[in-house]
């Protein structure tokens, strides 16, 4: 392969994806990566029972360890110094399983020949740090996205604090011991958090400071950093703040992740880093959202662009999603490219992957898969693809409902891919795509369903209204959940129920579900990331999406027929209920699938295909 790495993970793929798995799973995803050509990955697992040692060693107690701590479907964000103890603690079983999961994972990527990348400290600390230790020199940084300081506002340590340097080498020294090295180091001490200081020198003090503390444990340590900071915050990160952040590293060992390359590249402002190697990464996925789509354009020109760059310091390819399990032809197409030296004629790559995937050449197949290669994955220019359809967001007049692409060429996929069918029905991955294309024109129909429900209330033509809206609430809505619970990787019992078998009692099932529940909907206690991590899966869709449709076309209907206005705030706080009661209502929902996908996606087909 051209360049030395193929990247793969993002730090919050561990708590969108991977945060309920089992070693099976891990095994699985490690033979994936291995047959994919994957050469540098992250081993994050168990590094909460390692920072809990070290707390302990440094005097906190175990109530303010507990306090500081994440329930698991969140460790993400705490270990990015954004949260702490919301959906928490961690209890010691927690620690136990992670840390027998992180043992096999090292070991079974090392076999592989993959160099693990383990976390290092970014320079955040729990509160208890500051009664331990009273005259120690840590501020607090604001809030985040939409958190207030009950669970955000997390202290860092000054990078002159001689703590910083004692406590960044004692844990890593502690999971050296617990794991051995390849000498790989990730830390994010800015991850959507301003700094507090613009001055060059200041930044350049952090970034020597986290750096010593790696070289402290290891001396042969290499930093790899999440460049997403650079594009978050550009009024913040100017040159000379990112050229001194970078350059407070010797060259050479710090790697860079230019984490969104295919929208919005650093290499290019930056003089490829001020020098220092860099990997060009897909980021595609945010939240682990469904939804087709792809900017398959970007990908296919963009590394190669990147290695031409003068002064290129690009040393690999790589793949970052926010979360997996969606739009499998995406990574398969990037994980292709970190092996050819230029790109490929997409249309003709597209029709052999669709043989490859299922099996067998088919015509239909084929023209289906150069349908969505054309259309949904091929968004251009700056695409951040979060799916806003009205299906998965709170509803109101004033929804979104753009699309990239031409809605039709989804239709007609659709009707493709059915005609495969009776050749292809046995194929799992065909049985998996029929069942993400139909839901991809699902979503499409749901939007046309809510314009005609705005039109109709706007127009105050009550029929029109009862029409569109009892379609949408007591037919399309029900039959899309259907169709989804009609297979495993679309089923919200799946996730649930994954969560409920880590757990070592009664409590910590209960636990561990909420955690998953409020992770896919409220994201934080009062929706402070309402709907970001959606997912259309089985039993959401009717009982979580439906019930907030009902309620909305509820109140349009009252809103005519009484005369009063419809007040979005007023519906907020009452929608508000629902979704809370859908974090909180203990239903069990089947991790199996029922029905059969052919036989629904049909039916769904007859009944809607425009």
């Amino acid at each position: 392969a051209p360049p030395r790495y193929r990247y793969y993970q993002n730090v919050c793929t561990q708590s969108y994806s991977y945060a309920w798995w089992d070693w099976a799973r891990w095994e699985r995803e490690i033979d994936w990566m291995a047959l994919s050509g994957i050469n540098l990955a992250l081993a994050f697992a168990g590094q909460e029972a390692a920072w809990q040692r070290v707390y302990r060693s440094l005097g906190l107690n175990q109530s303010e360890i507990d306090a500081y701590f994440t329930g698991p479907a969140f460790l993400a964000w705490n270990r990015m110094g954004n949260l702490h103890g919301w959906a928490g603690p961690l209890p010691p079983a927690w620690h136990l399983k992670q840390l027998y999961l992180q043992y096999r994972i090292v070991e079974r990527m090392r076999s592989l020949g993959m160099i693990t990348v383990l976390p290092a400290f970014a320079g955040h600390v729990p509160q208890g740090v500051l009664r331990v230790f009273p005259r120690v020199n840590a501020t607090r940084l604001g809030g985040w996205s939409h958190f207030d300081c009950t669970y955000s506002c997390t202290y860092l340590l000054d990078p002159e604090d001689p703590m910083f340097q004692v406590i960044g080498t004692l844990f890593l020294k502690e999971l050296i011991k617990e794991f051995g090295t390849d000498h790989v180091y990730s830390a994010d001490t800015f991850n959507e958090m301003t700094p507090l200081s613009s001055d060059p020198a200041y930044l350049s003090r952090v970034s020597n400071a986290v750096f010593r503390s790696m070289t402290g444990a290891d001396p042969e340590a290499l930093w790899l950093m999440q460049g997403w900071l650079f594009q978050h915050q550009p009024d913040f990160w100017q040159p000379a703040q990112v050229r001194a952040l970078l350059r407070g590293v010797p060259l050479g060992r710090m790697i860079v992740l230019d984490l969104f390359a295919e929208s919005k590249p650093v290499y290019q402002w930056t003089e490829s880093f001020y020098g220092q190697p860099f990997i060009w990464c897909m980021l595609h996925n945010f939240g682990g959202n469904h939804g087709l789509f792809g900017t398959v354009e970007a990908i296919n020109y963009g590394p190669f662009a990147a290695r031409c760059f003068p002064n290129s310091t690009m040393v690999g390819t790589g793949l970052v999603p926010e979360g997996i399990e969606q739009n499998d032809m995406v990574y398969e197409l990037m994980n292709e490219l970190g092996w050819r030296q230029e790109p490929l004629d997409l249309p003709s790559w597209v029709t052999r992957y669709a043989e490859r995937r299922y099996g067998a050449p088919n015509a239909a197949a084929a023209s289906a898969w150069r349908l969505l290669l054309r259309s949904v994955y091929n968004c251009t220019g700056v695409c951040v693809n979060h799916n806003r359809s009205p299906l998965v967001r709170r509803p109101s007049l004033h929804m979104d409902t753009e699309l990239w692409y031409n809605a039709s060429d989804v239709y007609e996929a659709w009707r493709l891919l059915l005609s495969a069918g009776a050749e292809l029905g046995s194929s799992p991955t065909f049985r998996y795509d029929l069942v993400d294309v139909t839901r991809q024109a699902a979503q499409q129909l749901v939007s046309d369903y809510y314009l005609s429900i705005r039109r109709a209330f706007q127009s105050h033509t009550l029929p029109e209204l009862l029409t569109a809206g009892g379609v949408l609430v007591y037919d399309l809505l029900p039959e899309l959940d259907s169709l989804l619970s009609s297979h495993s990787l679309f089923l919200l019992g799946h996730w649930l129920e994954s969560a409920r078998a880590v757990a070592t009692s009664d409590q910590e099932a209960e636990q561990y579900e909420l955690n998953a529940r409020n992770q896919v909907t409220l994201w934080g206690p009062g929706g402070n990331i309402l709907d970001y991590a959606n997912k259309q899966l089985g039993g959401l869709v009717l009982d979580y999406y439906g019930v907030r449709w009902s309620l909305f076309v509820s109140a349009l209907v009252e809103s005519l027929n009484s005369g009063s206005p419809f007040h979005q705030d007023q519906f907020n706080q009452a929608v508000f209920q629902v979704e809370r009661g859908f974090v909180y209502n203990k239903k069990r929902y089947p991790a199996m699938p029922a029905g059969d996908t052919l036989e629904i996606s049909r039916k769904l087909f007859l009944k809607y295909y425009p």
